[in-house]
């Protein structure tokens, strides 16, 4: 609301300095102005934006690994922490928005100061209440929002002209949608803004309660609230004094009930959906001894069946309420009504929707846990509801590290979960940070994995839990090529399995001990040890883990050059992984046996499957799309194209080179030999000419060129209108709005949904329901058609040739 001046400024200031810092109070208004000012500015000086939040990062040491994670850098070639970020970011355009800094001023001054030092087109935008004193900041202060002058008789229309009140008549609309001024109640409004001293975030909360309250009784309340706070005394720190003061008056106005559950969700740092918020804010289900079924920590109730508050069916324990809970998901609801909680703008697609608490919000609530005397069962029921939901991804699967679904939206708690059972030694802490653990892994945080694996193996004391870390153990050694201790780690890993007569835990191990001999290039002996697994495996009825586990085997028995033996296992597991596996776990089965095709000289065999591969897998840059394109240039110089095979070649390794990774040696070899012989059948001019037409590939336009004269190409564009209820071909489908064709375009360059919407100042719902809308007019499913039909509109193909 307001701000326009503002952001006009700012957009100058970053378009003329690397590093801007907004600073004001808490309350102000700095993530949601950053927020802003990220979405507007887009252009090749500024780049594109990369939002990243510590307002529950703790550990200072930590902030390198929280940046890789919020930007997809993972660990390559032995680079970690700040070299692996200075690597990966190089010299791209990037624009990186670290929102609440203070708690960690000292740490972000110091990664702000060596990223920017070493990655000249790399800008920041700071969000933090105190300066970050780096050499070349700019800091911008956050001033409240306008406010009517006081003391002067000002028409309606007048006093409209102030911000804030234009924010609480918007935000008394969203609580009231009857809510209307009445004679004389702008004055009231514009003066409860003015004890507010136009702080939005207090602003928004009294505002919450036009619903309920008159605009004289909030006004009442604040001045109640104010005198309470300050002893009567107006001459404390105002604009901290004014936002305490909401903030303590919005929850001294809660229902009982409602009081219990705010206090309880400061718990979920990171924030948390309705599942997780009734699992941690709801008491134990009493038994008929009425002892609750969480152990009676909390002691009989006082009171039965009685009605508390405004709401039905809630019983005191001692002072507080019981909560159940079928009742969680009401509050929550009410909360953010109130402003006391907020819900996260993101890709919807995902799941059920999320909250979180503002961290000025949450403070308070953790404050009044702990004087509540809740804060050790409220983490009680924290930790059983992870340790539940870690169980659970794992599944029943041999392979957890490899098939299981990670905590990824619960990491932040997760994190805090391993720390708070660490200090208490409590029995949960291991499973939970295994879990953490196998996470970290498959962002590729090796290094924050394996400490964290190193401190498991230390407390471990059961034989089940510590044959499943060092298998973790041996898998992130390998991608860190430390080759000695994946080896190590996945010896005693077998060691235990075989002790505990476990045949999962064995056939887990095997398969880890299989890798870390692949790794150090020791193909038979990987081949001896994948069969080994192979054979635990059948006796254990899993499909899904037999055909992973022939996979597996089918991958190392090419690499003896054992084809035949390998073709027979991947037509026996492909069906199965095409039914049930992760994609990530399919796409790489389809490309093994392209390879296997390949070996065989079956090149259209080979060309068929490196082409499903890049359908299949999400669009963008991405580990995943190399494979298959690599084997494109296998085929295209084994068929004598000789221009193809080298663009294609360029392309890759230019993709390779972005996003820091290394190919499997023995794989390589066969790319640098069939490029090699194009390059001797081609004059100089000619290849490199080439070489450079590939290096400017990207994106849709790649995708398209790759799948061009393929069997798959057709599919990518006609296949996806298979299902489409009235059979409207690309002939006959409706046109693009200019934001559909924005977004689609941009989908097309490999933006995700969150980049999206920062690039066009949009929330990621908003995006999420273009995006629908694209798939509906265009009748396609993946971002990958989406992409080939844009890249073919690019190039002036008719759509009826779709």
């Amino acid at each position: 609301m307001g701000r326009e001046r503002e952001l006009s400024r700012l957009r100058t200031l970053l378009r003329s300095s690397r590093l801007l810092t907004l600073t004001g109070p808490g309350g102000v208004g700095k993530t949601r102005l950053a927020l802003e000012l990220a979405g507007s500015v887009r252009g090749s000086r500024t780049g594109r934006a990369q939002w990243v939040e510590l307002d529950s990062l703790h550990d200072s040491e930590l902030l390198p690994q929280a940046l890789a994670a919020a930007l997809g850098v993972r660990e390559r070639g032995g680079r970690a922490g700040i070299e692996a970020l200075v690597h990966a970011l190089g010299s791209r355009t990037l624009l990186i928005v670290l929102d609440n800094c203070e708690h960690l001023a000292d740490a972000c001054a110091q990664l702000a100061a060596t990223l920017l030092a070493r990655c000249p087109r790399l800008r920041i935008l700071a969000t933090s209440r105190e300066t970050l004193r780096v050499p070349g900041e700019v800091v911008f202060r956050v001033g409240e929002l306008s406010l009517s002058p006081a003391g002067e008789e000002l028409d309606t229309a007048e006093l409209l002209r102030s911000e804030a009140v234009r924010l609480f008549l918007a935000r008394a609309r969203t609580s009231d949608v009857a809510f209307a001024l009445g004679p004389g109640d702008a004055r009231t409004v514009a003066e409860i803004c003015r004890r507010l001293d136009g702080l939005p975030l207090a602003i928004e909360l009294a505002a919450g309660r036009a619903g309920s309250l008159s605009l004289p009784g909030i006004l009442r309340g604040l001045d109640d609230q104010l005198s309470l706070l300050t002893d009567g005394s107006r001459t404390g720190p105002g604009r901290h004094r004014e936002l305490a003061a909401a903030i303590d008056w919005s929850h001294r106005l809660l229902d009982p009930l409602e009081a219990v559950v705010f206090r309880r969700l400061s718990v979920l740092g990171g924030g948390f959906d309705t599942e997780g918020a009734a699992a941690v804010c709801a008491d134990g289900v009493e038994d008929d001894d009425g002892r609750d079924r969480d152990g009676g920590r909390n002691g009989d109730r006082d009171v039965r069946g009685k009605d508390v508050g405004r709401r039905d069916g809630v019983a005191p324990r001692g002072p507080h309420p019981t909560v159940r809970p079928e009742q969680v998901v009401p509050v929550v609801c009410a909360l953010e009504a109130k402003s006391l909680i907020v819900r996260v703008r993101g890709d919807e697609q995902r799941g059920a929707a999320r909250f979180r608490q503002l961290s000025a919000i949450r403070a308070y609530g953790m404050d009044r846990l702990a004087e509540a005397g809740e804060l050790p069962d409220t983490w009680d029921r924290a930790l059983d509801w992870l340790a539940g939901k870690s169980a659970e991804a794992v599944g029943p699967g041999v392979f957890a590290d490899l098939t299981g679904e990670p905590l990824g939206q619960e990491q932040e708690i997760l994190a805090a979960a391993v720390t708070y059972s660490a200090a208490r030694s409590d029995r949960r802490h291991i499973p939970l940070a295994i879990a953490l653990a196998r996470l970290l892994y498959r962002q590729e945080q090796l290094t924050a994995a394996r400490t964290l694996l190193s401190g498991v193996l230390e407390r471990v004391q059961d034989r089940e839990d510590r044959g499943a870390a060092l298998a973790l153990a041996a898998r992130s050694a390998c991608l860190q090529d430390d080759h000695a201790a994946a080896l190590a780690f996945a010896q005693e890993a077998v060691a235990v399995g075989r002790a505990g007569q476990q045949p999962a835990r064995l056939a887990n191990a095997l398969d880890a001990l299989a890798a870390a001999r692949l790794c150090r290039g020791e193909f038979a002996d990987a081949v001896a040890v994948f069969a080994e697994c192979l054979d635990v495996v059948r006796t254990l009825g899993r499909p899904l883990d037999l055909a992973l586990c022939r996979h597996h085997l089918a991958w190392a028995m090419l690499q003896t050059g054992t084809t035949a033996q390998a073709e027979r296992l991947m037509q026996e597991c492909l069906p199965e992984l095409a039914a049930r596996a992760p994609l990530g776990q399919l796409t790489a089965a389809l490309h093994t046996d392209g390879a296997i095709r390949l070996a065989r000289g079956d090149l259209d065999g080979a060309e068929r499957r490196f082409a499903e591969v890049l359908l299949k897998t999400p669009s963008g840059e991405s580990f995943h799309a190399l494979y298959p394109l690599e084997g494109l240039v296998i085929v295209a110089a084994e068929r004598g194209d000789l221009q193809r095979s080298l663009r294609l070649y360029a392309a890759a390794a230019a993709i390779r080179q972005r996003i820091d990774t290394e190919p499997e040696a023995h794989w390589w070899g066969q790319v640098e030999a069939a490029v090699a012989r194009v390059e001797e059948r081609l004059p100089p001019a000619g290849a490199a000419a080439a070489m450079a037409a590939g290096r400017r590939l990207r994106g849709a336009r790649l995708v398209a060129y790759a799948l061009r004269g393929t069997e798959a190409g057709p599919a990518a564009r006609d296949g996806a209108h298979e299902g489409s209820p009235d059979g409207v071909g690309a002939a006959g489908h409706p046109p693009l709005t200019g934001r559909e064709s924005t977004v689609a375009k941009l989908v097309a360059e490999g933006l995700t949904n969150q980049q999206i919407a920062a690039h066009l100042g949009l929330s990621r719902s908003t995006v999420a329901g273009h995006l629908d809308r694209v798939r509906d007019k265009w009748g396609v499913r993946s971002r990958t058609q989406i992409a080939v039909r844009v890249a073919d509109q690019a190039a002036g193909r008719p759509e009826s040739g779709l």
